[in-house]
């Protein structure tokens, strides 16, 4: 076991502790300012018109319509870019307005200012667009030339295609090609006795959901600037896109983070962003940017649809000699960071498994489909519902309990991941696994007299029980955390410590974004910890210090969390310099800072990682892993298809729980999303557009659909963290949903391969 990691002082309020969140009170009682709550004196409002098809030239536009009513200061189309007309997160392959043609619905074609947002509305409606439609290229494997998926959310026929699509850009469909190879999996499929299963499956593209919808306000500044100020998750990355855009220095465009309503992902690309800058340059006021419910659904990235196919070999005794895959992500119009997702999906794609022979290949292809990009547990999230079902799957067919199997084939500390990359701190699978099979189970449905509020569709009088049926099931699941494959992964904090009002106050400032996932109060217990002071302040994050990177891939806590406490412990040395030989528990901080101050900023990076071989995937591509696991248990009304989980168990590996509490929450969030994207969360898609727009029609489970939760935390230090933590957001995500699924087929008795769920999948009237 790896020895514990040391927390230099113990202090109320810091590191281990439930410190409150210093925005919790102002969030639940409704006083907490939003981005879509900014104001500004002569503010005019921004609006976007988008495109209605999902694959168009654009012939011509007429503005003239719309610049001749009242109160509009400003129609501005691709024409009105001063910089470079494309941006992007990996590549820059998306228009800041469409320019010749439109590769999916909801693309920004022409902006409006105006001096009321139902005048930029109704202005935006009277201009005049001339499109030539074109068909759209709607499907990944079509697409790549591939054959298209034999599942699909309504029953169609299968076309065989020979030849790649026409190309939506100039260097194809291709967006990346992941291929990993180790050891031969031809000859251990050739091995006797070895028991192989087989499966496609497919996932749905997911929404985000969050509930604040895009938002900003920009600012035109005396020097020629702007000052933006933004719901985002990566400031610095923004500002460079925009700073191309609108072609002008770093210093001319300063960003500051507006209150962020949630973001799983979906803030990483920019949004409004361009857009209520171009305008406030434009008509010299500033312009405020506010999205509407159906608007969000066009304005941001999804989750990938995927679909896989997946081939495990194993012994007899349940040993795993070999894993074939294939995974086609579905990237949409644009890029986005779906380079990424690829390789966390491929890179992720065989679970925390230990496999002597893989052969995988993730591709990532463009469509006409709405763009896709990162979404909480960003490709690992697909991938975990092949994998997990396979292991149901090869369970079934070897006559061996699914937990049993699992626990066979788990990583531990020193296994070797698919990449040949050594896992080198605690990997607790097996652990993890067993820990939620000793759990009780929740008592059975009483026959007679039960609560019909506790059957599947029960609230609505939909079910006596006649038809519902019990599950239990399992998964297993992990995710590295941090950006990986080589990225230069850092994070800048700026720390001062001084005395105010009588005593030692420590300031903290980064431009790392807080999301919602109480990133504030961790920087406020680190600095509580190394500092020993109690009054932390949290400074506005903003683009006057360094980068902080993004707030995704589980990341912030490790990265933004070590350069602070790295400033925090130069601080204190320089502290303990001036002050001689004495302990810092000792020090007397008000004598010894006087009217002085002190101040250390630092740009912290986590140990490198490398890219991966490109036609092997062999390489340390991952910082760390973390892991987590599933037990759900679900009521199945098997004649109506309605499901009702009736609890949800985890169990998670966290390192050291920064704030114990918080850790709850993440664990819990990630498990709502990855139930919703099991039974009911999908953006449906059908030639190109959207269908369901509204959270009328996109469901997300609410508290009626979330069941019980029993978690059980283990601390099992990292010693290559900061105190040894482990990312904490995304591995709940990855797990429960296959764990849902495991339920619903063992009390349906159908292999469903499909997700979201969908009533008809159960009652079979369509394919799953």
């Amino acid at each position: 076991m790896t020895a514990p990691v040391d927390t230099p002082v113990r202090t109320e309020g810091g590191v281990g502790t439930d410190a409150a969140r210093p925005d919790g009170t102002l969030k639940v009682t409704g006083e907490f300012a939003y981005g879509s709550d900014l104001w500004a004196d002569e503010m005019l409002w921004g609006v976007t018109l988008r495109s209605p098809h999902p694959a168009a030239r654009i012939r011509s536009i007429d503005l003239g319509p719309a610049l001749a009513m009242p109160g509009v200061y400003a129609v501005l189309t691709a024409d009105d870019v001063p910089g470079e007309k494309r941006y992007g997160l990996e590549f820059q392959d998306q228009p800041v307005l469409a320019m010749d043609v439109v590769r999916y619905q909801g693309e920004p074609v022409a902006l409006v200012a105006a001096e009321h947002p139902e005048t930029a509305r109704r202005a935006a409606a009277r201009i005049v667009v001339d499109y030539d439609e074109l068909e759209p290229v709607t499907d990944a494997r079509v697409a790549l030339g591939h054959s298209a998926p034999t599942l699909h959310p309504e029953p169609t026929p299968v076309v065989e295609r020979s030849r790649e699509a026409a190309p939506l850009h100039p260097h194809g469909n291709l967006i990346r090609h992941l291929k990993i190879r180790k050891g031969d999996v031809e000859a251990a499929a050739r091995a006797d006795d070895v028991v192989v299963v087989e499966g496609d499956y497919e996932v749905g593209m997911q929404d985000q959901a969050f509930l604040g919808p895009e938002s900003g306000l920009a600012v035109p500044a005396e020097d020629g600037g702007v000052d933006l100020y933004v719901a985002t998750q990566w400031l610095h990355v923004d500002q460079q896109q925009i700073c191309g855009a609108l072609g002008l220095p770093q210093d001319k465009v300063r960003l500051t983070l507006a209150g962020v309503g949630g973001a799983f992902g979906g803030r990483e690309d920019l949004s409004m962003h361009v857009h209520a800058c171009l305008l406030a340059m434009h008509t010299g006021k500033p312009v405020k940017m506010s999205y509407n419910r159906e608007e969000s659904f066009f304005g941001h990235v999804h989750r990938h649809p995927a679909a896989m196919h997946y081939e495990h070999g194993f012994t007899r005794d349940g040993d795993l000699l070999f894993v074939r895959a294939s995974i086609w992500l579905d990237g949409g119009a644009y890029a986005s960071s779906s380079a990424a997702v690829v390789g966390n999906a491929g890179l992720m794609g065989i679970g925390p498994y230990v496999v002597p022979n893989v052969q995988m290949d993730c591709y990532g292809a463009y469509t006409n489909n709405p763009p896709c990009g990162a979404m909480r547990g960003f490709g690992a999230v697909q991938a975990a519902f092949g994998y997990e079902s396979q292991m149901d799957k090869a369970a079934a067919a070897l006559g061996i309990d699914p937990v049993e199997l699992r626990c066979r084939n788990a990583m531990s500390e020193g296994s070797i991941a698919p990449t040949g990359q050594v896992v080198d701190s605690p990997a607790p699978v097996a652990e993890l696994l067993r820990r939620l099979q000793a759990m009780p189970l929740p008592d059975p449905l009483p026959v007679d007299g039960h609560d019909l509020r506790r059957m599947p569709g029960g609230v609505s009088n939909s079910t006596h029980g006649e038809g519902v049926r019990r599950g239990v099931g399992y998964a297993v699941a992990y995710k590295n955390i941090g950006f990986s494959e080589g990225f230069d992964d850092y994070s800048t904090a700026r720390v001062r410590l001084e005395v105010t009002g009588g005593e030692p106050v420590a300031t903290v400032q980064t431009a790392a974004a807080e999301v919602g996932q109480g990133l504030i109060t961790v920087q406020q217990q680190i600095a509580r910890t190394e500092l020993g002071v109690e009054r932390v302040v949290v400074a506005p994050a903003d683009t006057t210090v360094g980068s902080g990177g993004s707030s995704s891939a589980s990341r912030q806590t490790y990265v933004t969390g070590g350069a602070v406490r790295e400033a925090c412990r130069r601080l204190r040395d320089r502290v303990l310099d001036r002050a001689g030989e004495q302990r810092w528990e000792d020090l007397d901080l008000v004598a010894t800072l006087g009217d002085d101050w002190v101040e250390e900023t630092v740009v912290w990076r986590h140990r490198p990682t490398e890219a991966v071989d490109p036609e092997t995937g062999q390489g340390n591509a991952h910082v760390q892993y973390a892991f987590a696991a599933h037990r759900a248990v679900v009521d199945v009304d098997v004649e109506l298809g309605l499901v009702k989980v009736v609890e949800l168990c985890c169990t998670q590996d966290v390192g050291k729980a920064i704030n114990p509490q918080a850790v709850l929450g993440q664990i819990h969030g990630g498990s709502a999303q990855g139930l919703g994207l099991a039974l009911m969360e999908e953006v449906v898609v059908t030639d190109g557009l959207i269908r369901n727009p509204s959270f009328t029609d996109y469901l997300i489970p609410t508290i009626l659909d979330m069941p019980p939760m029993t978690v059980e935390v283990l601390e099992l230090p990292d010693p290559h963290a900061p105190y040894g933590l482990r990312g904490v957001g995304e591995p709940p995500t990855i797990s429960s949903g296959p764990a849902v699924l495991a339920a619903v087929r063992a009390a349906t008795g159908q292999f469903l391969t499909r997700v979201p769920v969908r009533p008809e999948h159960i009652t079979g009237t369509t394919r799953a």
